[in-house]
């Protein structure tokens, strides 16, 4: 909403309560960050070799609309700076995907496939992670 939030005041100091927020805008978008039918793009983008993998998903990130690039590349830049703080906070770059890949990424319709598909979000979020300025450049 346009609520204007004083992120000093007191209620806002469990970092839970922030990362609850970041997760529900975006779970709650009509379509995911990774919109619903680049889906399969993405998951066939994965299951690529290795040297292949960034290259597909460099691509397929660059047929997204420009909003969803943008947004994209302050996302991942925040969930890298939150893995490079990971003795404090002990995400690494597993776990942040792990919490992440679902709600970026999914399917119109869910399938049998649920938890064959978590594995593919799960790895997307993970590379672009790992890939970072190999995906969006410095």
């Amino acid at each position: 909403s346009d609520e204007k939030l004083d992120l000093n005041d007191s209620k806002w100091e469990d970092i839970h309560v922030i990362t609850g927020a970041l997760k529900m805008f975006f779970r709650e978008l009509p379509e995911p960050l990774f919109t619903y039918n680049r889906f399969n793009d993405f998951v066939n983008a994965i299951k690529q070799e290795q040297r292949q993998r960034v290259h597909a998903v460099k691509d397929l990130i660059k047929q997204l609309p420009k909003p969803n690039q943008d947004t994209m590349q302050v996302l991942f830049r925040h969930l890298k700076r939150v893995v490079e703080n990971g003795e404090k906070n002990r995400m690494t770059y597993q776990s942040v995907a792990i919490v992440f890949g679902p709600t970026l990424l999914k399917p119109e319709k869910e399938t049998g496939n649920i938890a064959v598909h978590t594995v593919y979000q799960n790895q997307i979020v993970e590379l672009i992670l790992l890939e970072l300025n190999s995906i969006f450049g410095r």
